[in-house]
């Protein structure tokens, strides 16, 4: 048997063999591993901003706009860092909105993307909250929750 038709064989029993780990195992999981103890300073993770305010906070996205635009969480803000973007229509629309007095939760594109931490600072320094955390899991725990459009 040539190389090809070595390969061809050992490519339909992986197949096979995934297609009954699938079947048997199912999907794999997707959701998003948050422990308290791995948490830094002001970051939460969503199972406590749920059981905590049932997921009544103001959401800031700190993602690009397009991303923001496309899956955004409902009613949330956006406030990133893009040199493009007016980051004094940020902070005044975000001030609009903390006047209501909610917990802030900023979250960004990764677990770790640090964007989020970042933003959740600035916010700190208006001085209108102490409330504000950076979601750990970023928008992978909020689609994992199926709380934004591209949930399943």
């Amino acid at each position: 048997m040539n190389v090809i038709g070595q390969t061809a064989v050992i490519a339909a029993i992986s197949l096979v063999a995934a297609a009954a780990n699938f079947r048997i195992a199912g999907p794999p999981l997707r959701d998003v591993p948050c422990r308290q103890e791995d948490l830094k300073p002001h970051e939460i993770c969503l199972a406590t901003v749920i059981e905590r305010w049932q997921g009544k906070v103001l959401w800031v996205d700190a993602r690009p706009r397009r991303e923001w635009e496309l899956d955004g969480m409902p009613g949330s803000i956006l406030w990133n860092l893009d040199a493009k973007e007016d980051a004094n229509q940020f902070e005044a629309s975000t001030m609009e909105r903390l006047v209501e007095g909610p917990p802030v939760v900023v979250y960004c594109s990764e677990g770790n993307c640090g964007v989020s931490s970042q933003i959740a600072e600035r916010i700190l320094k208006l001085q209108m909250t102490d409330q504000v955390y950076a979601l750990r899991g970023g928008i992978g725990a909020l689609k994992a929750a199926g709380m934004v459009k591209d949930s399943k």
